[in-house]
């Protein structure tokens, strides 16, 4: 459209400075593109800049690359009215979203999203955290997620011919595997993404909204279940209850050969054969299971979304980069280079073919996030998850201290109280 205008334009003499301002005959629009350090390889952003600019040749990208460390600072100051020179694009943690929309700050995508980019098939991960009632402020770019990395070698030796598909399956067969001086599994008492999983397949949740206010929800029946099948499966193994899966990293609790499974994200498999070259061709993956084998267990999705910020001097132009990289072509491309699950459900199978990816896609496909509220970083910050788990494993009455915990999560979501 943009195009046949300036060209009638031209013609009709109606407006002759339009005339050298043709696609090709003009200094070109520039979108500056913020994206996160290690989400895409440079190698992948030099194709797809060069794909880009050939075909919307009246734009060129400035793509510039960002690190975590302090970057909610920095996004939330780009996005302030008046900022001046800011990023048309944003790349965001999928979680981040809400806190970034609050007050206006970002561009409503729902016309495009519902039109143009296969809206009905993003993950909901991903798709959730990006939208705020019927605006849809953030638009899925990739996922990853928690899978279970397993020894092939110790699941022959104890008989197990397939990687379980059901919790009931996967307790047994941990059981069986717990002994002769082997882990059944390492998992640390406080991996409070591993737990909210479980309390999503029970139906419970971490915190839910009524009435336009937050309230955590672990004291449900429904979440305390997921809290005791938690239990059950670690103490299985010998994680330490007072740490989360970090303290110490569990690449390296894994790496020492005496553990047969843990929950993590695929590409921790490249940290543990690096740190133990015998386990290479000894590891494999499997989707977390889930209550039934009918589907694998809900899991926490992160990844990226990108976002638009109300204050672009062109939202047309911004629309059209997030329109390209997470359309099929570029979405399934990234997520090949990257070992990441692509933004749709449809997308999967370009990743079947690397077993750890196709493990976590076949959990993203109903995978879910943190509560959707801008507050959730404040529970994060003085995470109360944390000290409920370690509580419970420990011998405390579950019932009395995710009361207590839930109280802390209710005080953090709602200030004023």
């Amino acid at each position: 459209m943009r195009r046949r205008l300036l060209a009638l334009l031209c013609v009709t003499g109606s407006l002759v400075s339009a005339c050298g301002m043709l696609p090709g005959e003009h200094d070109r629009k520039t979108v500056t593109v913020w994206l996160m350090k290690d989400s895409a390889s440079k190698e992948f952003l030099q194709r797809f800049t060069e794909d880009f600019e050939k075909t919307h040749d009246d734009l060129r990208l400035d793509i510039r690359i960002q690190e975590w460390t302090g970057i909610v600072e920095k996004v939330r100051k780009a996005l302030e009215p008046g900022s001046g020179d800011g990023p048309d694009v944003i790349e965001v943690g999928n979680t981040q979203v809400p806190l970034y929309a609050d007050g206006g700050r970002l561009a409503d995508l729902t016309l495009e999203s519902m039109r143009d980019w296969g809206k009905e098939k993003w993950l909901p991960g991903l798709a959730q955290p990006g939208k705020d009632g019927n605006k849809q402020y953030g638009v899925p770019w990739y996922a990853a997620n928690r899978v279970v990395i397993y020894r092939k070698d110790l699941f022959e030796q104890a008989g197990i011919a397939r990687p379980p598909r059901t919790r009931d399956e996967w307790l047994a067969d941990t059981q069986k595997l717990d002994s002769g001086g082997d882990q059944g599994i390492y998992l640390a008492g406080q991996d409070w993404y591993t737990l909210s999983g479980f309390i999503w397949d029970e139906g419970g949740d971490l915190a839910r909204e009524k009435d336009h206010e937050w309230r955590g929800t672990l004291d449900t029946p429904a979440a305390l279940r997921g809290m005791d099948f938690y239990r059950r499966l670690q103490a299985l193994g010998g994680g330490p209850v007072d740490a989360d899966e970090e303290h110490p990293p569990q690449a390296g609790v894994f790496a020492a050969g005496k553990v047969a499974q843990i929950v993590a994200v695929p590409g921790l498999a490249q940290a543990i054969v690096r740190r133990n070259p015998d386990l290479r061709g000894k590891l494999g993956f499997f989707p977390v299971p889930g209550r039934t084998a009918a589907r694998p267990g809900t899991v926490f999705t992160g990844g990226s979304d990108l976002v638009v910020p109300e204050n672009t001097g062109d939202q047309f132009a911004a629309t059209a980069v997030v329109g390209a990289l997470t359309g099929a072509k570029w979405d399934t491309e990234l997520a090949r280079t990257m070992n990441y699950v692509p933004n749709k459900t449809t997308l999967a199978g370009a990743v079947a073919d690397e077993e750890g990816v196709a493990a976590m896609a076949a959990g993203a496909a109903h995978g879910r996030a943190t509560p959707h509220t801008p507050q959730w970083a404040d529970v994060e910050a003085d995470n109360p998850i944390k000290e409920y788990m370690t509580r419970v494993l420990q011998g405390a009455d579950p019932a009395t201290e995710a009361r207590r915990a839930s109280r802390k999560i209710t005080e953090s979501l709602t200030p004023d109280l």
